[in-house]
């Protein structure tokens, strides 16, 4: 898919783009392309004589290689953005090409994006610039309020691990923590500890594409600023993200430290058992054994109900002694 943005009245307005001829119609400050097919490829290079990289979406690209400046002039910045509005949350490479020196692009310049899905930072930023006039410029100022939204969406997502684990924490400290629940809590807060991991690692990129932006001397004053204010905020998200870490750990220690409990619990159960039963044992053993026992032949008929009634005494005062020390209470 292939869409443009081009700037009237300090608004943003995106148009669709199906063929080569409608790009003449637009002079753009923003050509996105999302999961391109290579005609639309092809247009992008003929129009704007711009050749996308093979490897622009790649994962696996080196670090030293996702910030550089063409010898044209073209600076090439290849970003992750999070999607964390699904079940499982991930990252998606976002490939930039801000173009200013090709002199067909005017004075604005243009800012080529591309990516394999739709990112819900695009889609906020989109909503924005066509209810707010004046809020972009130039293609410069597209990728800056991109990153500053981006750092907006990681806040609203911290918002929401936050209340995750407020719940977590209702189920953990204030109720009865069964192995089931503790699973179910265990399950909660590994989901919330990946989320809030990466948002850390998502908000790092961030910062080193606003920093490669701010070193690259192309911003303007206030652009610089704007940077600078940028990278104060994801500044405040790191120090969300480590509190975050900590109060998971903490209630990670907590519901291990219920599934302990529960677990001595049956190890209390058979240890009051086996002492117990082990004077009836001891009963049974001695008066089993093949020897001739004065009392028993004393009481000769009665030995049997002797012997009984004596195994059931030496079971029954150690659990009431069990009792009196408060050892069998849960």
């Amino acid at each position: 898919m292939l869409n443009i943005f081009t700037l009237a009245n300090g608004r943003l307005f995106q148009e669709e783009i199906e063929s080569l001829e409608e790009l003449s119609r637009f002079q753009p400050i923003w050509v996105d392309l999302e999961a391109p097919t290579l005609e639309e490829k092809r247009w992008v290079k003929q129009y704007y004589g711009l050749s996308i990289p093979e490897d622009a979406m790649d994962e696996d690209i080196e670090e030293s290689a996702r910030f550089y400046e063409e010898d044209n002039g073209d600076l090439h910045i290849r970003s992750d953005f999070l999607i964390a509005g699904d079940d499982e949350p991930r990252t998606v490479r976002v490939a930039f090409i801000l173009n200013l020196l090709n002199a067909s692009l005017k004075s604005h310049g243009v800012l080529f994006s591309i990516h394999d899905e739709d990112v819900p930072v695009f889609r906020l930023l989109r909503l924005r610039a066509r209810r707010a006039p004046g809020l972009i410029e130039d293609a410069k100022e597209v990728l800056l309020k991109l990153f500053d939204a981006d750092a907006e969406y990681s806040a609203d997502t911290l918002e929401g691990i936050y209340d995750e684990l407020e719940k977590v924490s209702n189920q953990v400290l204030k109720g009865e923590v069964t192995d089931t629940l503790a699973g179910e809590v265990l399950s909660a807060i590994a989901r919330q500890e990946d989320l809030n991991g990466r948002i850390r690692r998502n908000v790092m990129d961030t910062r080193r594409a606003v920093s490669f932006m701010m070193r690259s001397r192309m911003l303007s004053a206030g652009q610089f600023e704007e940077a600078r204010q940028i990278l104060r905020d994801i500044e405040s998200l790191d120090n969300h993200t480590a509190f975050l870490f900590d109060k998971i750990n903490f209630l990670m220690d907590a519901t291990v430290g219920f599934i302990n409990i529960n677990q001595n619990k049956i190890i209390k159960i058979f240890s009051v058992a086996s002492v117990a039963l082990l004077p009836p044992t001891l009963v049974a053993s001695l008066y089993g054994m093949n020897l001739q026992f004065p009392e028993l032949q004393y009481l000769g008929r009665g030995a049997y109900p002797y012997v009984l009634g004596l195994m059931i005494a030496s079971a029954v005062v150690p659990m009431w002694y069990f009792r009196k020390r408060g050892w069998l209470s849960s």
